[in-house]
């Protein structure tokens, strides 16, 4: 994890999906008969009065809402046998300025509270917990802290550690400077040096704002809701960051953090009773109170408003093509709630897929690479909104993408929407609701918060079925989606155009700025303020340093780790000679589909090509049918078909790897055929002479692949250090590195597509036949025949022929440095060297050494000190490398440095404690034992060849690791050896 925060940006609209085990049915549908006198409405449990009870039929849960007593907090609790129990509290905070108080008081509850007075409890909690999610968000009008388990003793800790954070924190004015911003020496130990800005939420802002998608979404909701909260930047913008002060976050924190104004959501298998019973006794020491009321209905425009703005250049971009533009409308309150239902399937329906109409006529045309970040229906506010635009475009092209948004618009008001596609989402629906994922408990808090904390009853939320049949009603009745498009987009006054475009300024305008800030707050400044300013350096520096007793938090023990590794009933045979793995289970009816095809001896050449030929394979359609035909039937009959480039490093060799493609599918058991027969026309009659579509795949490719490095920039260094050191890595960056980023851009600028396309033929002459394919099905033990016979079908109609092979360089490791400039005002870097495989038992030592240097060092030096986002390192088992990442750091030259002290920080050490071995391996085991969907039930021998046996070997070699241990493996892979580095970022730190 690389921080305790995130800003939460809203995406369009995509179905729930749900967990629903047939075990539960007969143990929870009875749940409200069983207890009914305790949660019927009314009733006080614990200090609460219960407000309703409701049982969700669709999604197989029970929904209690309650309300306390003395304080008006109110709480929701999803009943559901799910062992991954979820915790969360949270409080409206919406903001009056971009000073971002509520991101930056998000982190600074998190740094000591009344009963946890060390420094930085939520990130030693990390290690103390076998949590499935720790975590904490700051989203346009609230701010959660929520986290997910499935042990009970855990559950306890962290919701003691979580409650007293959120309710009875510390808030030092030291740790508001760290963590928010603050005046400082560049060199903290050298007067002369310079006063610079510094902080953590700065730095991480300033990274933020570089990222166009969010950075062009932030503006639209500035200029869409003006007068109003949204108007502001929650997580703050740095022009306004540095003119908060610490008594603002203060008083910020009595106002808001109150029970008075928070909201509680528990949902799984544990009893609600005890967690009512906690919460009752520390929101007792309260009084109510009425919590501060935010602007946040504004007043709808007059008429349409255009804004124009710049933005920066993207220098791996095409540069006649970097234009953003949308189009927004205002649409209904929160808690319209059937409307936001019936709106977010119109903003399905108009832009989601192939055959959708602006999909057809913007990307399809060519008019823009991909749609911009804003589009979609955005219910993240009071009162929700709607947007349809494009980024990837020529400047020249503003106006004709806004009168074809329009254009699009008024044809489907006078032609309504193809009934197919209706009938297509309704699906998507009814297998959402059935499809099993790990988290659904978190995943639902995070879709009904927004609604909630404006004004909508949570419970309402859940219940698709109503709002569907209500949907199937209205579009009986009359031309429903047409009155919706009629009443709230082409006769809306309240309507916004917004365009970027890129200045080659930009950066240096913004970096002015700073500077301009900084002189305003430094020329000010007495020699006594200066000395203050130097003081108040040493003492955070001396806080940072200081060894902590930490008995005060509770933890797990190594003893609470599971000694034997989790095991699932695997079946073997084989489909026409294809080997096929069998995972016979409970899938509440659904069957899960996954192939791998391996492609021995690919040249490097076509590795850069083998992303664009399996994105190829969902996109160009086939010589008998359009990709838009094609698609309706995917969203009709299956749950999405997913092609990739499969990469696999050997679990007794990191020299040697397994590369293909893999794909995979499901669907509802009726529904088998179809599935199989998409992928089979998929796979064998693609046509990769469609270069009209193929051009508008590499555009949009390239243009996605560029928009995230800013927010993904750590793990593109990370790539690329390894790149250098196995053939995995090596690989690794071929598919989806800076390679490929600068590969898939400079394609984007071709007009003669022609060698592309005779590239993916070259790959599917090699690709998916029957001697290098093996399957992986889950499905019920009843459904096993009827899948094998239609499996059966599927492989006969691949082609026959022995596996292909292209001679291959023997691939030599090499250590090398690289930068790559980029405007985004703050840096990743990445160090990486090369370990051992899998069963190499040097492997566990790796791991747990890792996990020591980032919670014992780096944390302290790459974030708390240097005041980057994040930073750590870690060892990649199946990989076998071990690396070092900072995340949106100032200082990137000093953090490379760090990298080296840490490894003698290692070895100069006289010994590592029980405890903190301890917590070391709670870390690894947290992420080793999170619960995993039935669909990944298996996947580990089916994709890496790594046994059951394996992993218990590994197991036991984690639980013996000692302190001599690590110290030894530090000595002999890290101490000396050679390594590969890199820097994504500004052009002076190269």
């Amino acid at each position: 994890m690389l921080a305790a925060a995130r800003i939460h940006v809203p995406r369009a609209f995509r179905p729930a999906t749900a967990n629903s085990p047939s075990a539960f049915r007969q143990s929870q549908r009875a749940f409200l008969a069983t207890q009914a006198d305790s949660w019927t409405p009314g009733k006080s449990v614990h200090g609460y009065t219960v407000l309703e009870s409701r049982h969700v039929k669709e999604l197989e849960l029970d929904a209690i809402r309650l309300k306390h007593d003395k304080t008006g907090a109110e709480h929701l609790h999803i009943a559901r046998d799910d062992s991954n129990n979820v915790f969360g509290v949270g409080f409206a905070t919406p903001p009056e300025n971009s000073a971002g108080v509520p991101h930056i008081l998000e982190h600074t509850t998190l740094c000591g509270s009344r009963s946890y007075p060390v420094r930085d409890p939520f990130f030693k909690m990390l290690n103390r917990s076998m949590a499935t999610f720790m975590n904490a968000y700051t989203a346009s009008d609230y701010t959660l802290y929520p986290f997910s388990t499935t042990n009970p003793v855990d559950y306890k800790n962290l919701r003691n550690v979580y409650m007293d954070a959120a309710f009875f924190p510390h808030l030092r004015e030291l740790d508001f400077k760290q963590e928010g911003w603050r005046l400082e020496h560049e060199n903290p130990n050298d007067k002369t040096s310079p006063i610079v800005f510094k902080g953590i939420v700065y730095n991480e802002m300033k990274g933020q704002m570089a990222d166009a998608g969010y950075l062009y979404w932030s503006k639209v909701q500035q200029y869409m809701f003006p007068g109003t909260t949204y108007a502001n930047n929650s997580g703050g913008d740095p022009a306004n960051i540095t003119d908060l002060t610490h008594e603002e976050l203060v008083h910020f924190h009595k106002t808001h953090y109150h029970p008075s104004n928070a909201k509680f959501y528990t949902y799984g298998n544990f009893p609600l009773e005890d967690s009512l019973a906690f919460i009752n006794t520390k929101l007792q020491e309260f009084s109510p109170i009425t919590p501060p009321v935010a602007e946040k209905v504004v007043k709808p425009f007059d008429s349409p408003r255009r804004v124009a703005l710049t933005c920066p250049v993207d220098p791996m971009a095409s540069p006649d093509k970097q234009a953003k533009m949308s189009v927004s409308f205002l649409t209904n309150k929160a808690t319209d709630t059937f409307d936001g239902f019936a709106l977010r399937i119109l903003s399905y329906l108009l832009t989601d897929g192939h055959a959708s109409p602006m999909y057809k006529a913007l990307i399809e045309s060519n008019l823009g690479s991909e749609y911009s970040a804003n589009t979609g229906y955005d219910s993240s506010t009071f009162v929700s909104s709607i947007s349809f635009g494009v980024q990837g475009m020529k400047q020249d092209n503003i106006t004709q993408v806004e009168e074809t948004i329009m254009k699009v618009l008024q044809q489907v008001k006078e032609e309504g929407v193809d009934p197919k596609r209706i009938e297509a989402i309704v699906h998507q629906m009814e297998l959402g609701q059935k499809h099993k994922t790990s988290f659904f408990g978190m995943s639902l808090m995070q879709g009904l918060s927004s609604g909630w904390f404006n004004g909508c009853n949570p419970v309402d939320l859940l219940e698709l079925n109503k709002n569907i049949e209500r949907l199937k009603s209205e579009i009986a009745a009359g031309p429903f989606f047409q009155n919706l498009i009629s009443k709230y987009l082409l006769s809306n006054h309240h309507k916004l155009v917004f365009t970027m475009t890129p200045s080659p300024d930009y950066g240096a305008e913004v970096a002015a700025n700073e500077t301009t800030r900084l002189m305003g707050k430094t020329s000010v400044l007495t020699n006594a303020d200066k000395e203050t300013i130097y003081e108040q350096g040493q003492a955070l520096l001396k806080n940072q340093e200081q060894v902590e007793d930490v008995s005060c938090l509770p933890t797990l023990k190594v003893e609470d780790i599971a000694k034997k590794t989790k095991t699932y009933a695997l079946e073997h045979s084989a489909v026409n000679s294809v080997p096929v793995q069998w995972r016979p289970t409970s899938t509440n009816g659904i069957t899960y589909f996954r192939g791998v095809s391996v492609i021995p001896g690919l040249t490097p050449e076509l590795k850069q090509y083998l992303p664009l030929f399996t994105d190829s394979l969902t996109s160009l359609g086939t010589h008998k049918r359009a990709m838009s035909e094609i698609d309706d039937d995917i969203r009709l009959y299956t749950g999405g078909i997913r092609v990739a480039p499969f990469l696999s490093t050997n679990h007794s060799s990191i020299d040697s790897t397994e590369e293909g493609v893999s794909f995979s599918s499901y669907c509802l058991d009726r529904n088998q055929e179809h599935m199989y027969d998409l992928l089979g026309s998929l796979v064998r009659e693609t046509n990769f002479d469609n270069v009209d579509k193929l051009r508008t795949l590499i555009q949009g490719n390239a243009s996605s692949l560029s928009n995230s490095v800013a927010d993904s920039g750590h793990a593109f260094a990370r790539t690329n250090a390894g790149s250098h050191l196995t053939p995995a890595g090596n690989a690794s960056e071929l598919y989806g590195g800076m390679t490929q980023v600068q590969f898939m851009n400079a394609l984007s600028q071709r007009e003669d597509l022609s060698e592309v396309s005779q590239r993916l033929k070259e790959i599917a002459a090699l690709a998916i036949k029957r001697s290098s394919l093996r399957l992986a099905l889950t499905c019920g033990e009843d459904q096993i025949p009827r899948n094998h016979d239609i499996a059966s079908q599927f492989v006969s109609r691949l082609d026959a022929s022995p596996m292909g092979s292209l001679p291959q360089p023997e691939f030599v490791p090499s250590f090398k440095d690289s930068f790559f400039p980029l405007p985004y005002g703050i840096n990743f870097t990445s160090m990486c060297l090369r370990g051992v495989p899998y069963t190499h038992e040097d492997g566990a030592k790796l791991q747990i050494l890792g996990s020591l240097m980032s919670n014992l060092y780096l944390h302290r030096e790459i974030r708390e000190k240097n005041g980057a986002y994040g930073g750590g390192a870690g060892y990649s088992p199946t990989g076998g490398l071990f690396s070092f990442y900072s995340y949106r750091d100032p200082s990137p030259q000093k953090t490379l440095a760090t990298y080296e002290e840490s490894v003698r920080w290692v070895v100069d050490r006289a010994s590592f404690s029980d405890q903190e071995l301890a917590e070391a391996k709670l870390s690894i085991f947290q992420r080793m034992d999170a619960p995993i969907s039935a669909a990944e039930e298996g996947m580990v021998v089916f994709t890496e060849g790594i046994t059951d046996e394996m992993r218990q070997t590994r197991r036991e070699q984690l639980l013996k690791v000692t302190s001599e241990d690590v110290k030894d493996v530090a000595s002999r892979y890290l101490l000396g050896q050679p390594s590969s580095h890199c820097i994504l970022g500004e052009k002076d730190q190269k």
